[in-house]
């Protein structure tokens, strides 16, 4: 495990530098993409949207030192049961879309982001909760390290395009997409437990691996969504604003939307 702290110091007020090392772990590179994007699009009374994975823990670290060190006010809305015990953990202040129905920023991970910036996400089984709370914010800003950036979906991400479905409805909705797009699809199994993974919302997920990788993502998410059963796809399409990619070298590449 690296030092958090020690690798900090190369972090002075917003500005990042290049560490000492010729490379750096995937953990650090998740953790200057994070500080960068908190630094520069949480500010004063923001109501923000706090995604669900490993990067995003780097994140809430760095929002709950600026909420100490310029008693910056924010209300934080997660996107899963894991972001929610981030939030607790850290003392933040913990909102719901009830009563913060608009969101000015969100920040979440992602399993890949191709050139266009449509993403795959839902790795963690969050898809459905995370696609919600980014439907509700007025801008998206992702944070992953150098391995999530591609060319094309399925360049780096060989896991495929997760789909939460209603538990009845599975193997109808796995062949209604295989005979549409082709690939495989596998339900996806549970660890340390019988079965498949259940998600947050009750539901199971599909794993799509496709093989078409030229394919318009925006109709594919349109067409699957409307097969009775799918409750949602974890085809993040037009929702990103800005992603930042920490790089091996310690510093953070920017792209926009």
């Amino acid at each position: 495990m690296f030092s958090v702290r020690k690798f900090v110091q190369h972090i002075v007020g917003r500005h990042y530098y290049h560490t000492t090392e010729t490379k750096m772990s995937l953990e650090q590179a998740k953790l200057v993409a994070a500080y960068r994007a908190v630094d520069e699009f949480v500010q004063n009374n923001n109501i923000v949207g706090i995604g669900s994975g490993s990067t995003v823990v780097y994140a809430v670290q760095r929002l709950a030192e600026r909420v100490e060190t310029e008693n910056l006010k924010v209300t934080c809305i997660p996107t899963s049961f894991q972001a929610k015990q981030l939030i607790i953990k850290h003392n933040l202040i913990l909102g719901e879309l009830d009563t913060n129905p608009t969101i000015d920023v969100t920040i979440d991970g992602a399993d890949e982001v191709d050139a266009n910036m449509t993403l795959i996400k839902g790795g963690g089984g969050c898809l459905l909760q995370e696609k919600i709370i980014a439907s509700c914010s007025k801008k998206m800003i992702v944070i992953a390290d150098y391995t999530k950036d591609s060319e094309k979906l399925g360049d780096r991400y060989k896991k495929g395009i997760p789909i939460e479905v209603v538990p009845m409805a599975y193997v109808p909705i796995k062949i209604k997409i295989i005979q549409m797009f082709g690939g495989e699809i596998k339900l996806r199994s549970a660890i340390a437990k019988a079965g498949p993974v259940v998600t947050d919302n009750g539901n199971f997920i599909l794993d799509w691996l496709f093989t078409n990788q030229d394919l318009d993502w925006d109709q594919v998410n349109s067409e699957i969504k409307m097969i009775p059963g799918v409750v949602e796809t974890g085809l993040f399409v037009k929702m990103c604003n800005k992603a930042y990619f920490g790089q091996a070298e310690g510093t953070v590449a920017e792209r926009s939307n």
